[in-house]
């Protein structure tokens, strides 16, 4: 595959379309992604944010001098982190990630109204979030690299009909790595996928003139991007790598449609029981039981790297 191009096109802002569903859903069906400007309160954002900073400010790798939102990083103390203790994928070592997977507020904001108003338009009255809330917290150590090119149904799976909420915890303009995506790939289906450094492992194959049209934006607190489970999407490369890159990725899914059964697990080791125990309220704690939810075995050959014929 050759090196893929530089996004050429801006994000489209969807929100005002919010109100009308079957508008909002011909958007979606088309483009593949939906792009929201202040789709939720800066502050409800920005509190997350606190909170996970907090816990950087914990193990040591903050600059000192900052406000509790600043996310500068001592480059010396992020790479004491050994390679083989740090969660790839993530940014951060695996205890440093247990800590924020556990705060009560990162599982809160997922299901904030205007996340139910969005995807009750997009999906219909049965829309309902994933509990496995994925924290993203690019740092500046050595072994971090950027997402790669991929979809996310291979490693997802359950129904094609899952969207994927992208967000950053902060101000996040293109030089700072948000993402990229490429218009209407959702319509190429699966895609056969193989090997690659960065989140997920793999990367999506493409063949010769199915690169199609890259777009991107600079997002502010607030601001969320949407997309199929089988758009094609990516990191941009981080020009200010000093600071850490704080986002979430939250996912929604009608209750009508199959789910795999590791979408109703945290995104780490530890089980429910360890993750709700500082917790203040009960309400959100075990929600998705309350639906007859169908479960749909995990396919390993969709992980699995192949060489495809063009």
């Amino acid at each position: 595959m050759s090196a893929l191009p530089s996004p050429t096109g801006i994000f489209e802002d969807s929100t005002p379309w919010l109100d009308q569903p079957e508008a909002l859903r011909a958007r979606a069906r088309e483009a593949g992604y939906l792009f929201f400007r202040r789709l939720l309160p800066a502050e409800a954002v920005l509190a997350v944010r606190r909170d996970i900073l907090g816990v950087v400010d914990a193990f040591g790798w903050r600059a000192p001098g900052q406000s509790p939102e600043g996310g500068l990083l001592d480059e010396a103390a992020m790479n004491t982190v050994p390679d083989d203790a740090l969660r790839r994928d993530i940014g951060v070592s695996v205890e440093a990630y247990e800590a924020v997977q556990k705060l009560e507020s990162v599982h809160r904001l997922p299901h904030h109204p205007a996340f139910g108003r969005l995807f009750g338009a997009l999906l219909g009255p049965g829309a309902m979030p994933h509990p496995r809330h994925i924290v993203r917290m690019i740092s500046c150590h050595r072994a971090m690299v950027p997402t790669p090119l991929h979809q996310d149904f291979p490693l997802i799976q359950g129904t094609q009909n899952t969207w994927t909420c992208w967000f950053p915890l902060g101000a996040c303009p293109r030089e700072m790595g948000s993402l990229t995506v490429q218009k209407g790939s959702h319509r190429l289906g699966c895609l056969p996928v193989s090997g690659a450094r960065g989140a997920g492992g793999i990367m999506a194959q493409l063949c010769p003139g199915e690169e199609g049209e890259w777009i991107a934006g600079d997002f502010e607190p607030g601001d969320g991007l949407v997309f199929s489970s089988l758009t094609l999407h990516r990191a941009l490369a981080n020009h200010r790598r000093l600071e850490m890159r704080l986002s979430m990725d939250i996912r929604y899914q009608s209750t009508d449609e199959p789910i795999e059964e590791r979408s109703l697990q945290p995104h780490c080791k530890l089980g429910w029981e360890a993750i709700y125990a500082g917790w203040e309220k009960r309400d959100l704690q075990y929600y998705w039981r309350q639906y007859p939810l169908k479960l749909a075995p995990f396919d390993n050959r969709l992980n699995q790297p192949s060489v495809r014929i063009c």
